[in-house]
């Protein structure tokens, strides 16, 4: 079965992630989703997943800027900026994300690159 692709699903998702609307966030996301971050440790899972956003996440009170979506057989590839807080701090890096998304339309993979150590 071919995957869904759905450039639509990437850019609620940092409209939801914003908003703090994190259950919404979950629904985009299938039970199995694997998380990667280079250089921090893998969340594979919806129970890691949901810990990390609910109670993990370095990042808050933030926006995402979305400068470039590219859409490719089974991966919506996102380019943009985030600025907000982290551990107290006014941050402001750049981000490429790239979310691969499965035969049920849900984003099954999601890998994550910044200049950051930790997001």
């Amino acid at each position: 079965m071919t995957p869904s692709v759905d450039p639509d699903a990437v850019r609620s998702y940092y409209d939801y992630i914003d908003a703090e609307a994190y259950e919404d966030v979950f629904e985009l996301f299938a039970e199995d989703i694997v998380y990667e971050r280079p250089g921090q440790a893998s969340l594979n899972g919806m129970a890691e997943f949901r810990e990390f956003y609910l109670e993990d996440r370095p990042l808050e009170d933030g926006e995402h800027e979305i400068d470039q979506l590219v859409v490719g057989d089974d991966t919506v590839a996102a380019r943009g900026r985030f600025s907000g807080v982290q551990d107290d701090e006014r941050v402001s890096f750049g981000f490429a994300d790239f979310h691969r998304f499965d035969e049920n339309g849900r984003i099954a993979e999601r890998i994550t690159y910044t200049d950051r150590d930790e997001v």
